[in-house]
Order: C-alpha cells, then sequence, then structure tokens
C-alpha cells in the first residue's frame, strides 16, 4: 500500500492502492455533491443531507488525519 493512500480492508480482503483510492476520490465526490445539490429541500432531504455530509468527513479525517474535509 502507498504511503499516500490509506490501508483499507473490506470483509478480511486488503484493497490495493487502486482501489483505495477509488474510494477515496468516490467519498471526496459525494461530498461535494451532497454539498452543491443535497438529497432534497425538506425535512427529510434536510436531515440525510447532514448526516451523510458528518458520516463522510468522519471517515475521510481517518483516511487523511491531517487533511481537513
Amino acid at each position: 500500500m502507498s504511503d499516500t493512500e490509506p490501508a483499507i480492508t473490506i470483509n478480511g480482503h486488503a484493497l490495493t492502492t487502486a482501489q483505495a483510492m477509488t474510494v477515496r476520490v468516490a467519498l471526496g465526490s459525494f461530498l461535494w455533491d451532497l454539498k452543491t445539490h443535497g438529497l432534497g429541500d425538506d425535512e427529510h432531504g434536510r436531515h440525510m443531507t447532514e448526516g451523510y455530509q458528518r458520516a463522510l468527513v468522519e471517515v475521510i479525517r481517518l483516511m487523511h488525519p491531517g487533511d481537513a474535509a
């Protein structure tokens, strides 16, 4: 595993550097999309958006502790 990509294991299977990079980029892209578009203007959509954003930031910080999300 590269020093720049996180070590990610799913169901006991360690991802390759390319797979870990794909997960990292996908999470960042999803966070950007939520910040830009959200999941709806109703109460449920706002709550879902906030919850996903919070969880994404937590995961991204675990993947790269020195980077701000």
